[in-house]
């Protein structure tokens, strides 16, 4: 059972008071959730009804004091900073905001602690030298000026920052002070807090209940004390272990268990499922306090999915938020020349377009999608609304509302406050305002832009987008949203939030060696040693708070789980120091090591499952049969191909329509070569009907030049296209060579990209598209049909091997009734033609009448099976739907 601090604080207070009346006297909270249990104990201790003291913190305390002089915000003051680091240009591109937040917390933290710099720069850089024990060089020597400069240009103003104005209300409170003041203590108070209990001491008395006290004299306590508060003077464990042997109520075993996890993923599942058996228990406030958010962010996908709802009181960085989401892929849109990717994200915001209907925005979406992967269009919005224009017509207003509300925003560099109010118009043009105000994230986020704006009126510090977008980020990154419409049981919170609190069972979350403590923030101004000469508080401080704040916290609650990652990526991760030392202490005083091997036995057994939860059956090669509604009455060549190719993948790319999207291609690839090239190929063929006509240099030269104009919009806009370019000119010659062969043979070209269409049966049409048709000069009704392929021989003829394999020449040589038929392979410097080993007509026949026959069948019902071909396999898009890695492994 742990001692009643509580009880004895109350007891306390009671006796020197003398009377159940306390009204005359204030007590100090470190929070207000202490309230409700010190006044229960106020109770208790009395054995009857109490007129209860004043009970608040100091910080709603010192509110009620009010300042004649203003008060300069943050928010002005970090942007006074930043503009004279830009006028000094001291640090190049540095990220000046940043710095700016980084000298303005150390400005902060002179001011907390009653630091006043010498008059002098130089003094000041002398005593960093001294502090430095170094050499002055350059490098102190600007360290000097950068803080005294910016030190003595922000405090000669008339305003107050917050720093000061807290110290002044302390001062003013002092006087207020008219009765015995109490103040509840887990850790080293700061300066001006010091200052202000050292002067009310002069007026009142004041009591100070220090918790680390209390433990120390705590015999239940004593091994927490003797692990927690050591010093260089401690005697060794192994003394202390003897010691504590004869004390065996300080034993911890029933309080306190450590778990160490294999990994993030077992971590947060022995968060979630310990917290539901406490759950299970019965118990109804239960505290997870978060070291590592990763893994806090998991354990609470876990909960929720086991339908428990979390109180989070460390909140979220706005900047994580959906509602800022939003907001950024606005400005990276605005900033991106509209990228694609970025307007895409945007438009699938349920902030955007509140104002209208969802069904249109996500409406919006979609056609936006499929008009950029049909055209490849990358940026610039423009080029979207013209495409829409002759489109998509439905697309066209959303877009407009975008082009509307970029416009809204200011060209040139303007002060914060206007880019501000220029912000609010933008999002009240994109319908985002109306969806933020539905939302109470969005809410506390409208708030903060008017509030800053506000703030910021009298700024005159000018901006352009892009610097006055990373200050926006950054102040995203400063403020925090908490959601206090949860109710549950479970609470996420941090350290130093749970000072003088008792919960029915903690959770600490993350107790590894990095994060318990963890490390200071030591920034880029001053060490230990220059801190320290200059009355700053050093690193180690902010550990020892750490220290002191988890040591009320193994105090006050009869029931903690640390757990950590005691390996991770397979190497081995130490546990917190403080938490190791109160383990080898407990090791050896007691033989336990405090291991919570139970909840490591129960992890496999304790997943949420369905209620009727069966593995599924082995995997099977998919023979779907199709229902005779969902034939196409329409295939192509490539369609075709792909039902030789594999039955289950024709089904699921055009019964199931799952083909996958065109992507948008951002750079250029060999699908963009061969269609320039086709392109080419056929603007010259219809300028050269026959080559022999001309002269061969001149034939030459004018493919070039109709090349260099195909190609003149892709470079343009990508310089590799230049290369893709080069690569057709080195081909040109031997194409010239090539055509000049055949019409030598006598064929000359007839025409090219040219569209057929096949009757194959009544409900089933083939059409497509023949790249060339060439005839016999003798005969014009002899013909020859040709593809162009810009690739090797020896992968073609590997095609045309099989006979009814490819189909693509048999389908064109049907329409036509071609004599002849080949693929053109363009590469490596040569031009060859690669023709079926078969008779063309007997293959285009065999070919037509196969596809007749095949859907036949599939009317019929025949199922559609999975070949397994690796070669087709290896390349398709559903490998995934029909899982031909588990069925083929299944059955060898």
């Amino acid at each position: 059972m742990l001692p009643s601090f509580f009880h004895h604080v109350a007891q306390r207070i009671l006796h020197v008071q003398g009377d159940r009346d306390l009204r005359a006297a204030t007590v100090l909270l470190p929070n207000y959730h202490v309230a409700q249990p010190l006044a229960q104990a106020f109770g208790e201790a009395a054995g009857t009804t109490v007129l209860l003291p004043r009970m608040l913190t100091l910080t709603d305390w010192a509110q009620t004091v009010r300042l004649d002089t203003p008060i300069q915000p943050d928010t002005r003051r970090i942007a006074s900073l930043y503009q004279a680091l830009r006028e000094r240009d001291w640090f190049g591109d540095a990220d000046l905001w940043s710095l700016s937040r980084e000298l303005m917390g150390l400005m902060d933290e002179l001011t907390r602690h009653h630091v006043v710099l010498p008059e002098s720069e130089a003094d000041f850089a002398a005593q960093l030298t001294e502090a430095y024990r170094a050499r002055s060089g350059q490098a102190l020597q600007f360290e000097a000026r950068v803080v005294h400069e910016l030190w003595y240009a922000m405090t000669s103003g008339s305003e107050l920052d917050n720093e000061r104005a807290w110290q002044q209300r302390l001062a003013r409170l002092v006087e207020a002070v008219d009765g015995p003041l109490y103040v509840l203590q887990t850790c080293n108070l700061a300066a001006p807090e010091r200052h202000f209990l050292q002067a009310c001491r002069e007026r009142v008395p004041v009591e100070v209940f220090d918790l680390r006290e209390m433990v120390a004299e705590s015999c239940e306590c004593a091994l927490l004390s003797r692990a927690l508060q050591r010093d260089a003077n401690s005697a060794d464990l192994r003394s202390d272990a003897s010691l504590l042997e004869r004390q065996p109520e300080a034993w911890l075993s029933s309080r306190l268990q450590l778990f160490g996890a294999h990994g993030l993923e077992q971590e947060a599942q022995a968060a979630d499922v310990q917290i539901r058996r406490w759950l299970l228990e019965g118990k109804q406030s239960i505290a997870v306090v978060v070291q590592d958010r990763l893994v806090a962010r998991r354990a609470r996908a876990l909960l929720e999915r086991a339908q428990v709802q979390v109180r989070d009181e460390t909140g979220w960085t706005m900047a994580t938020l959906s509602v800022s989401t939003a907001l950024m892929r606005w400005l990276e849109a605005v900033q991106g020349d509209f990228y694609y990717q970025d307007v895409l994200d945007l438009l699938k915001s349920p902030f955007l377009f509140a104002d209208a209907p969802p069904a249109e925005r996500k409406q919006a979406a979609y056609l936006f999608e499929q008009l950029v992967r049909k055209h490849g269009a990358v940026a610039q919005l423009e080029s979207y609304i013209e495409l829409a224009e002759r489109e998509q017509r439905e697309l066209v207003q959303p877009l407009v509302r975008l082009r509307q509300a970029m416009q809204a925003l200011p060209k040139k560099s303007v002060p914060l406050a206007e880019w501000l109010h220029a912000l609010s118009d933008s999002l009240q043009i994109l319908g985002v305002s109306q969806g933020w105000a539905q939302d109470a994230a969005g809410q506390q986020l409208l708030g903060s832009l008017g509030q800053w704006e506000d703030e910021l009126g009298d700024d005159n510090t000018r901006c352009n987008f892009a610097e006055w977008r990373r200050w926006l980020a950054q102040q995203l990154d400063l403020n925090t949203f908490r959601d206090l419409g949860v109710e549950s049981p479970v609470l996420f919170t941090h350290l130093a939030a749970t000072r003088w609190r008792s919960f029915d069972a903690v959770l600490l979350l993350g107790s590894d060696a990095a994060h318990l403590p963890a490390p200071a923030n030591a920034g880029q101004w001053f060490n230990d040693t220059v801190r320290a000469s200059l009355g700053l508080p050093l690193a180690s401080a902010q550990q020892a708070q750490v220290r002191d704040d988890l040591l009320a916290l193994l105090a006050l609650n009869e029931t903690v789980l640390a757990s950590w990652q005691a390996s991770k990526n397979g190497e081995p991760n130490l546990l917190s120091p403080h938490l190791e030392m109160l383990r080898a202490l407990h090791l050896l005083a007691y033989r336990d090591d405090l291991a919570a091997d139970e909840l490591g036995d129960l992890l496999a057994q304790a997943k949420v499952q369905g209620e009727a939860f069966a593995l599924p059956p082995a995997g099977e090669m998919p023979r779907p049969a199709v229902l005779p509604e969902l034939v196409p009455q329409r295939v192509s060549p490539s369609g075709y191909n792909s039902l030789v190719a594999c039955p289950y993948q024709f089904y699921a790319r055009h019964m199931l329509r799952l083909n996958e999207l065109d992507e948008v291609r951002e750079e250029l690839d060999k699908r963009d070569y061969g269609t320039w090239v086709h392109a080419a190929l056929q603007r010259f063929h219809d300028e050269f009907k026959s080559l022999l006509e001309h002269e061969r240099d001149v034939a030459e030269a004018a493919l070039r030049r109709i090349s260099a104009e195909v190609f003149a919009g892709a470079l343009a806009h990508d310089y590799l296209a230049q290369a893709w370019l080069l690569r057709w000119q080195a081909q040109i010659p031997a194409y010239i060579d090539w055509q000049l062969a055949n019409e030598r043979a006598g064929w000359r070209y007839s025409g090219a990209e040219t569209e057929f269409e096949i009757g194959v049966m009544e409900n089933l049409t083939l059409r497509g598209r023949i790249d060339r048709i060439d005839y016999q000069s003798e005969d014009m009704e002899v013909l020859r049909v040709l593809d162009y392929k810009t690739q090797a021989v020896a992968p073609l003829r590997n095609k045309l091997k099989e006979p009814g394999e490819d189909v693509q020449l048999a389908c064109y040589a049907f329409d036509l009734h071609a004599s002849e038929a080949a693929f053109v392979a363009l590469d490596g410097g040569k031009v060859d033609a690669v023709t079926p080993p078969q008779d063309i007509a007997e293959l285009a026949r065999l070919n037509i009448e196969r596809l007749k026959s095949v859907f036949e069948r599939m009317h019929q019902g025949v199922a559609l099976p999975a070949h397994g071909a690796e070669s087709v396999c290896g390349y398709c898009e559903m490998r995934g739907l029909c899982r031909h890695g588990q069925w083929e492994e299944a059955h060898g």
